[in-house]
């Protein structure tokens, strides 16, 4: 699994990963790139939960997942992420619990808790 990062020119610095291309800007015409990561984690969850309720037939209309980030002050990077699953009227009690644990198994946040190495070279092109 490899992406391509590439500099289109100004601000701009795009990913390509198979055949998507994802734009990220600081000038405000594309979302900044730690933007994408925040909402990587919520729409990772979304998924799970998305899932969870079609797999059983539960009402989608409605649902929603609030992320609320909170910010340490004297590093100022996130200290804690918050996901409040909004569910539709008349969601089934029972489920409460389980959408929860559903959304608990997003990839993007267990990678953050189990986080990888990181190695970074730099490399000549041949001339």
């Amino acid at each position: 699994m490899n992406l391509e990062v590439k500099f289109p020119g100004g601000l701009a610095v795009d990913a390509q990963y198979g055949p998507f291309n994802i734009s990220t800007n600081q000038d405000g015409t594309a979302p900044p790139p730690f933007a994408l990561f925040l909402a990587s984690i919520g729409t990772c969850a979304g998924i799970y939960v998305l899932g969870f309720c079609q797999q059983r037939g539960l009402p989608t209309e409605g649902l929603r997942i609030e992320q609320k980030m909170v910010t340490d002050p004297l590093t100022r990077m996130i200290a804690k992420v918050t996901l409040d699953i909004h569910l539709p009227a008349g969601f089934p009690e029972k489920y409460k619990e389980a959408i929860v644990r559903s959304a608990d198994q997003c990839a993007v946040k267990k990678h953050m808790v189990s986080p990888p190495q990181f190695e970074i070279n730099s490399v000549i092109a041949p001339s």
